[in-house]
């Protein structure tokens, strides 16, 4: 227990986001993207993994039950003065493995982190969905959480998150906030979803939408005067749009495009860039819904939805990859950066050039 305690507490004090505990490696952590061995010269060999990962349940009080059953778990656990730590274990040739995501006590606050006043602007919502976008490990959980921390302080309304597991915690502040994890408090996503229309929210943080009866009920909550926000796993606004659409059978498509045209109100896609003087910092690309993105939707026209994003900058819109040459223009990021995490590489590479 002794050398668990040591690695988190050396995570949190070099700002690691990441822990992993893999046998046939080194014990490692990751650091502005960039993965590095926390200093132990020995690969862990699989009775190292099985020791450290039995501590890590033992410390969250937590029974191996799913996982030895499943082969895979997710959940969180807290340490006092320390920090709050998102854990995924898995087995992986037979042994023991985990990847440990560190989340900080304090919601951090949103200029630190760059976001966009423009993105803050979904506080102000009282209807309607929107979607976060991005893979995992964008950052998209931490923006969610500054948008929910600035309603908390700035609005009178009844808040509830449904997540797996839990990562940031609220103090009710302006507002009340129910947070209900999955597989604690409730059984899944859908129900908690459907229960959660009975018990007065205003806000409703969906923290992932996996199935189509869950996105169905979800668009059924916006479209009846709550504000959404969910998250998906997709790059970019037409993938997101698609993907919500190819979820729902054939014959569902046709209405579930009108449904989607009405409630959806912004799609905010996000990745993070490694800073010039060493952290992360985000590109956003977003969306807001007008009169010509609602028909595109309708008329299964989405792949026009790019040329609206960088034609509407006056509306507040951008798209991802004038996002990163932004933040190169401002110096925050290398020229190879930004030609990385462009989606026209080629292109960003010629408008760097220039």
């Amino acid at each position: 227990m002794k050398k668990l305690h040591k690695l988190l507490e050396q995570a949190v004090n070099n700002r690691a986001s990441d822990i992993f505990i893999i046998a046939g490696g080194m014990l490692s952590y990751k650091v502005s993207g960039k993965i590095d061995s926390m200093g132990d010269e020995e690969r862990l060999r699989p009775e190292d993994t099985d020791k450290l990962i039995n501590d890590i349940y033992q410390l969250a009080n937590r029974s191996l039950e799913q996982y030895m059953k499943n082969g895979d778990d997710d959940f969180s656990l807290s340490i006092a003065k320390l920090a709050r730590f998102r854990v995924n274990t898995y087995f992986q040739r037979g042994s023991k493995a985990a990847v440990i995501r560190v989340v900080s006590f304090h919601i951090p606050e949103y200029k630190e982190l760059a976001i966009p006043e423009e993105v803050m602007k979904v506080s102000e919502l009282t209807h309607g969905m929107v979607i976060f976008s991005g893979t995992a490990g964008s950052g998209k959980s931490t923006t969610q959480a500054c948008i929910i921390d600035y309603i908390n302080k700035h609005r009178n309304a009844h808040v509830i998150t449904l997540e797996d597991p839990i990562e940031y915690l609220y103090k009710n502040d302006k507002s009340i906030i129910s947070q209900r994890e999955i597989a604690i408090d409730t059984n899944d996503y859908l129900s908690a979803l459907r229960a959660c229309l009975r018990q007065a929210p205003d806000v409703i943080l969906l923290g992932e939408m996996r199935d189509y009866e869950t996105i169905k009920t979800a668009m059924t909550a916006a479209e009846t005067g709550h504000l959404v926000i969910a998250t998906l796993h997709t790059k970019g606004a037409v993938n997101t749009i698609d993907r919500i659409i190819d979820t729902f059978p054939s014959t569902q498509q046709g209405q579930v495009r009108i449904q989607l045209s009405m409630v959806l109100d912004s799609v905010i896609s996000q990745q993070l860039l490694p800073k010039k003087d060493g952290g992360m910092i985000p590109a956003m690309e977003i969306m807001h819904m007008t009169p010509a993105i609602r028909n595109m939707i309708r008329e299964s026209k989405s792949y026009q939805i790019d040329n609206v994003i960088q034609t509407n900058s006056n509306l507040g819109m951008i798209a991802m990859d004038q996002s990163i040459l932004n933040l190169y223009k401002q110096g925050l990021i290398k020229k190879e950066a930004a030609v990385d995490y462009a989606v026209n590489q080629e292109q960003m590479d010629r408008k760097i050039l220039v």
